[in-house]
């Protein structure tokens, strides 16, 4: 009997674009971002990319000290690798959005791979209520938001993790995104066999098209070479479960959370991750694939392991 091929699934937990009074599903405190992390994985998630929200009011932050609250507490729940964001949110300076992942040196972190506008204030008109006061304001002014990655700021986060033996999931908005990776190879600040994250339906990227999909991978292959990176996909929105859908019919890794989409299918909030989770776990088995288990993904991906992280 033929192996099946094995899909490594990110979950994205809670991000820092949505706001709480968007879903009361939504994790805010370090316990609700740690319970849903473990529910998660124990749905499928091989790797849990992590932001971290002031407790009281959800906003997010990159305070080292709010990330201890949860880290171990997911550690001690599964040996998912955990995935510790570079990118914080567009508000923060890079030095902020570094220091947790400075502090913890884990297996992964995300890494933008370029500057763009990153907007999602359309959704402030369908709400007339807010949660927390600072929502409104930070909802509506994206719309003069730009999510800084320049090269400068690029290079100082490999630098500052690479001897900690950290690997990146490289997140790509655009198709410069990927020439932005290809200008670090020759550098030789990446290495092969590196991840990228392509990612579609984000207000000032590429659009959410199957053909820039396609478009994309293809550019991808002739920058890198077909056997140089693993990559995975990830959509906003309504997009999320066709896109990873078309992805791991491709070949590709899946992403899915509550960062990426509030929703489980048209009209319908999520209750939490991990039913995202095992809808992705449900459409892979449809294809004949399988979630990889941590183990599987730390193999696929080239990880340090996790006993090899200062949490």
């Amino acid at each position: 009997m033929a192996t099946k091929v094995k899909v490594v699934i990110s979950c994205a937990v809670t991000g820092s674009a949505h706001v709480p009074t968007m879903s009361d599903a939504l994790p805010v405190t370090p316990a609700q971002i740690a319970d849903q992390a473990i529910a998660a994985a124990q749905a499928g998630a091989a790797i849990l990319h992590l932001h971290a929200r002031v407790p009281e009011d959800g906003r997010p932050t990159g305070d080292p000290q709010v990330y201890a609250r949860f880290l171990p507490v997911i550690k001690q729940g599964t040996d998912a690798v955990v995935n510790i964001t570079t990118g914080g949110s567009t508000t923060m300076t890079v030095e902020e959005r570094l220091k947790a992942a400075v502090e913890f040196k884990p297996e992964m972190c995300s890494l933008n791979m370029g500057s763009l506008n990153f907007a999602f204030f359309p959704a402030a008109k369908r709400i007339t209520e807010w949660k927390y006061g600072w929502e409104k304001d930070y909802v509506v002014n994206s719309d003069d938001y730009i999510f800084r990655n320049t090269f400068r700021d690029i290079a100082y986060i490999l630098e500052n993790l690479n001897d900690a033996g950290t690997k990146f999931e490289h997140e790509c908005y655009d198709v410069g995104h990927l020439y932005n990776l290809a200008h670090f190879l020759d550098r030789g600040l990446v290495k092969p066999d590196f991840f990228v994250q392509m990612i579609f339906g984000i207000l000032g990227g590429i659009g959410p098209d199957l053909d820039n999909l396609m478009f994309m991978k293809q550019t991808a292959d002739r920058l890198f070479g077909k056997d140089n990176f693993q990559w995975s996909v990830l959509a906003a929105g309504r997009h999320q479960m066709p896109f990873i859908t078309q992805a791991a019919l491709l070949g590709g890794h899946v992403r899915v959370g509550l960062e990426d989409s509030l929703f489980i299918e048209r009209g319908v909030l999520a209750t939490d991750n991990a039913q995202q989770v095992t809808k992705a776990v449900r459409i892979l088995a449809e294809m004949g694939l399988e979630p990889a288990t941590p183990a599987e993904a730390r193999e696929i991906l080239g990880l340090k392991g996790g006993n090899l992280v200062s949490f």
